[in-house]
């Protein structure tokens, strides 16, 4: 399986406000800190901001923050919703052309496979992935203040 890269800076935003606590950030720093496109981070904070994980302040001193708790954020739940095809094969997707999938044994492996893979993620909330003993380094690698 494979994430896009869409879900991991949406999960790297995340992570970036979470150890920020109520202190706004901006897209241009949290892109700095991550030395990745201003632009892509632009789209995943639009859709982070409507699916309600982040609050955006607008204005001279705005930015972004945490709407939820990290305890509040299922990292399966999150992948569900910034992943638009989470097809293993291309026979699990609606533009399946495969000729032998009516007779092929593998789709219910691969279908199992995606369950257990989600429902590991299913486990964790992003309070989890962000360990407090990590958080010291994690700022100080992100170079935040």
């Amino acid at each position: 399986m494979h994430i896009t890269r869409y879900t991991d800076y949406s999960l790297r935003v995340l992570m970036y406000l979470a150890v920020q606590g109520d202190r706004l950030a901006t897209i241009q720093e949290i892109a700095d800190s991550y030395e990745i496109s201003k632009n892509h981070l632009m789209k995943v904070v639009h859709q982070l901001n409507k699916k309600g994980y982040i609050e955006t302040v607008r204005g001279k001193k705005g930015g972004m923050r945490l709407h939820m708790t990290p305890e509040e954020i299922n990292v399966g739940i999150l992948v569900r919703e910034t992943e638009h095809d989470l097809s293993i094969v291309e026979c699990h997707s609606s533009n399946n052309t495969c000729k032998i999938s009516p007779v092929c044994g593998l789709q219910p492996v691969f279908k199992e496979a995606l369950q257990a893979f989600l429902a590991v993620l299913d486990r964790y909330t992003l309070k989890d992935v962000m360990k407090e003993q990590h958080q010291p380094q994690l700022l100080r690698l992100l170079q935040i203040a």
